[in-house]
């Protein structure tokens, strides 16, 4: 037989088969054309299947795509669009739509995608049965859930544990201990852990650890764990530690629950001692372990103990471990070690928002502006900001600086990256704005919050009360009393500065009055230190010397110079001296007593005795306090002092200030200063 023929392209071609042929004509064909042509016709159906199953496969990815992004209608518009091109939902989608209804709360929707479930799909799976029963009990339909869980034709340990855990998180006690008392306890001891875990009451925490020992559960890792934890959550540590003594076997994790709940008992002491036992007893821990101990270290400010857990951690190399460097991070900056929480930083391979939030808000609290700034911007370069707490470090920053160019940029870049909706964060921006003299954007800040807590009512408050705007500042102070919100120490602080700027003697009385009987709020020092200066602005000197030395604290130096400045203003030489007297006795190097003393005697043309107060000062070669300015020029900030040369343009700005004061003094001779090459001023007399 020779070589087969090569088969024509298209086998039903009407060329090589016209239709007319009759079935006889077949005879003159070679039957060795047929399998070919067979083949190609095979062929030619599997890539149709291909390509459909192919297409459907697409169609399903992208099914997904649009539920995990939270997009449910879109996503039901494409199920009508795949069911018209007759592409079948695959069990992915199915689960993921069902988690996504859940994670929404959209019942009606999980309703309609259960109803086609059943119409299209025949024996789903017992993995998409429990993805439709976690549905109904996310979305708080447990009707509707009991109902398919006890109907349900493919049930396995998940179900039982999707259901039960369900109704104990959601306080359905009852329902969760009646599914239990049918369920295998031996099959499904994880149901029992997890159900366990839940319990936030003790007397049922006792009744599950009475059916877990009436069914003989224990000894097991798990639910032994589970009880242990469950009592310390329940400030029960005596029968967290009972558990914990009579657990035959003791993993890592049972360790670290027991040190957990020292540690929420605030008995930290006890939860370190737990920590070293675990080393004695050559415990492998792991990361959690050593997060947990850190913070432990946090809360008793123990460096030296931090320190050696350091080591320990680097000696197992997971310092760059995010979960391990952020409180390790943390507790050096409670501890103030700014240092070694920068060494600890730096450490750290993919900081999240939480590390940079730590590190941030460490620079602002101990004073390193320009640090926070600079981390800042670093922050923004590498990753998105998600934090707000991040953004409220930042303006605290900016308020402590004086910097409003760089907290309105600041300002601008959160609403564009997380809108700042915490409560907290508009807070702090209420602050910077009052502080920077900006009230009115400080109170367009304040009204755009839904509903101001005792912060935002406190910072737009105090901002008022700061800036001389006494009567807007009482007037907000009643308004939130009328709203509820309840004020706090800081509060009345800011009302007692507003009345103090007003001269409103007898408010303030009654105000101060107030914050025991009304408010049950214990009045402190600083509470009668602004009413000491109240009394002394409005020169009742007499009342105010009364209240320094009646009041329930030991007068502080703040007390004695609100009273010694009332004495100045009012140029009351003899109390005066007693207030003189006694600041100078509490701090003899205080430059102010002496001033302001110095000043008063100098008004009343007592020269002699402003001699002695200068010669004093000179004797304990004190001067006056060095001011000092700062300027932010492209984003950096320039700090300046009277008589400072170390800025590297020095003699440029020195000569730019001469040429100034020259020009000045030109106008007007009398009110500017000469400048000497020093940097020193002499005033013209």
């Amino acid at each position: 037989m020779g070589s087969l023929p090569t088969p024509p392209l298209n086998p039903l071609s009407s060329q090589e088969i016209p239709i007319k042929n009759k079935i006889s004509d077949i005879k003159t064909l070679s039957f060795n054309k047929i399998p070919s042509w067979i083949s190609l016709n095979n062929s030619s159906s599997s890539v149709a299947k291909n390509n459909q199953k192919q297409k459907g496969q697409v169609e399903n990815l992208h099914l997904v795509s649009l539920t995990k992004q939270g997009k449910l209608n879109e996503a039901f518009e494409f199920l009508k669009q795949m069911d018209i091109e007759g592409i079948t939902v695959n069990t992915q989608s199915y689960e993921c739509l069902f988690e996504t209804c859940g994670n929404m709360k959209s019942l009606s929707k999980g309703k309609k995608i259960h109803k086609r479930l059943v119409k299209f799909v025949k024996n789903p799976s017992g993995f998409v049965w429990n993805s439709v029963l976690k549905m109904y009990c996310e979305c708080g339909c447990f009707l509707d859930a009991r109902k398919l869980f006890d109907e349900m034709p493919k049930r396995n340990s998940f179900s039982w544990y999707i259901i039960i855990s369900s109704y104990a998180q959601n306080g359905l006690f009852r329902e969760a201990f009646g599914l239990l008392s049918v369920m295998d306890p031996m099959e499904n001891k994880l149901v029992y852990a997890s159900l366990i875990q839940e319990i936030s009451r003790l007397e049922l925490g006792k009744q599950i650890h009475s059916v877990v020992i009436k069914n003989r559960l224990t000894p097991d890792a798990y639910i032994d764990t589970a009880l242990a934890n469950m009592y310390a959550t329940c400030e029960c540590l005596d029968g967290s530690v009972a558990v914990f003594d009579g657990m035959s076997e003791k993993n890592v994790v049972t360790w670290t629950g027991l040190m957990v709940g020292y540690t929420q008992a605030e008995q930290h002491k006890e939860a370190l001692a737990l920590f070293v036992r675990m080393m004695e007893e050559n415990i492998q821990l792991d990361e959690y372990a050593y997060s947990t101990v850190l913070k432990v270290c946090s809360f008793l400010n123990d460096y030296d103990s931090g320190r050696q857990i350091h080591g320990c951690i680097v000696k197992y190399g997971i310092d760059s471990d995010v979960s391990v460097g952020t409180p390790l991070l943390d507790f050096y900056v409670k501890c103030g070690k700014l240092d070694d929480a920068c060494f600890a930083f730096k450490r750290i391979s993919h900081p999240n928002d939480v590390t940079w939030s730590s590190i941030i808000s460490g620079y602002s609290q101990y004073g390193k502006f320009e640090e926070c700034i600079e981390s800042f911007k670093n922050l923004r370069c590498e990753a998105d900001i998600s934090n707000p707490f991040i953004y409220t470090s930042i303006f605290k920053v900016c308020s402590a600086l004086a910097d409003l160019n760089l907290g309105m940029q600041v300002h601008a870049d959160a609403i564009k990256r997380c809108s700042i909706s915490e409560l907290y964060g508009e807070s702090a921006l209420v602050t910077m704005y009052s502080r920077s003299g900006r009230l009115g954007d400080a109170r367009n800040v304040f009204d755009s919050v839904d509903e101001p807590d005792t912060v935002a009512w406190t910072a737009i408050i105090c901002g008022c009360s700061y800036h001389g705007h006494a009567s807007e500042a009482l007037y907000l102070f009643g308004k939130m009393r009328s709203c509820g919100v309840r004020p706090n120490s800081v509060t009345f602080i800011g009302v007692l500065t507003a009345c103090s700027h007003s001269g409103l003697v007898f408010e303030a009385r009654q105000y101060l009055d107030s914050m025991r009987s009304e408010f049950g709020i214990d009045a402190t020092i600083d509470h009668y230190n602004c009413m000491i200066d109240i009394y002394s602005r409005a020169g009742n000197l007499e009342d105010a010397l009364e209240l320094v030395t009646n009041m329930p604290f030991e007068p502080n130096v703040a007390s004695w110079k609100s009273l010694l400045g009332g004495c100045w203003s009012h140029s009351n030489v003899e109390i005066g001296k007693i207030a003189s007297r006694n600041l100078l006795q509490l701090d003899p190097d205080d430059t102010a007593g002496y001033i302001l003393m110095f000043n008063l005697y100098a008004w009343k043309g007592k020269w002699e005795e402003a001699a002695q107060i200068r010669k004093k000062m000179n004797e304990r070669n004190l001067k006056k306090d060095v001011s000092c300015s700062w300027l932010t020029i492209k984003g950096k900030v320039h700090r300046f002092t009277v008589g400072d040369r170390h800025h590297p343009q020095t003699e440029e700005i020195y000569s730019k200030l001469e040429q100034l004061n020259s020009s000045c003094l030109h106008h007007n001779r009398n009110t500017l200063a000469h400048l000497n090459y020093d940097g020193s001023y002499i005033p013209f007399i």
